[in-house]
């Protein structure tokens, strides 16, 4: 019975070393190049009233409650929601608008897990088209580092992203 309790503490010795040794930080990062110019691609990301119409999260709960603050658009606005397990509940604010270069965004969620991220856009002529990068960067703490070892985070937050740019490329091109 002893080795067997010695192999089983030296196996959650060696995952909690795995666990410990894994990136204290992460990022994920998309771009789209959309046929548009950045002034109204920019105007879609920067009020927060227009997330609805491009924002993939959007469509996993169309009954989610939002509510908005602070400026109408720019630096200071924000928006609260709360949804779905798909969705979960937070706030979005708008940290700082650089009018059709960037964006910066502090994403703090609620449920179904409490966690804080910036997330940043940027827009940029690209000849006759503009490229929009979405990304998104937070700390790993030692629960979503042990995630990390069983699920692709970047892989699923990318696919969110990679639908949002794409769905802001359709709003916007129209």
């Amino acid at each position: 019975m002893l080795p067997i309790l010695l192999a089983l503490a030296f196996i959650a010795i060696l995952f909690v070393i795995v666990i410990a040794g894994r990136p204290d930080e992460f990022t994920v990062k998309r771009a789209v190049n959309i046929s548009a110019p950045p002034e109204r691609i920019f105007a879609r990301v920067n009020d927060l009233h227009q997330w609805e119409t491009w924002s993939p999260w959007a469509k996993l709960d169309p009954n989610a409650k939002n509510s908005f603050s602070g400026a109408d658009l720019g630096k200071g606005a924000a928006m609260t929601w709360d949804g779905n397990k798909k969705v979960g509940a937070g706030k979005l604010t708008i940290t700082d608008s650089q009018p059709v270069e960037s964006i910066q965004l502090r994403l703090d969620f609620l449920r179904p897990m409490k966690a804080t991220n910036t997330a940043d856009f940027t827009f940029r002529p690209a000849g006759n088209q503009t490229a929009v990068t979405w990304s998104m960067a937070g700390k790993n703490n030692f629960f979503f580092k042990a995630f990390g070892l069983f699920a692709n985070c970047d892989k699923m937050i990318g696919g969110d992203f990679e639908k949002g740019l794409a769905s802001l490329k359709s709003v916007a091109e129209q």
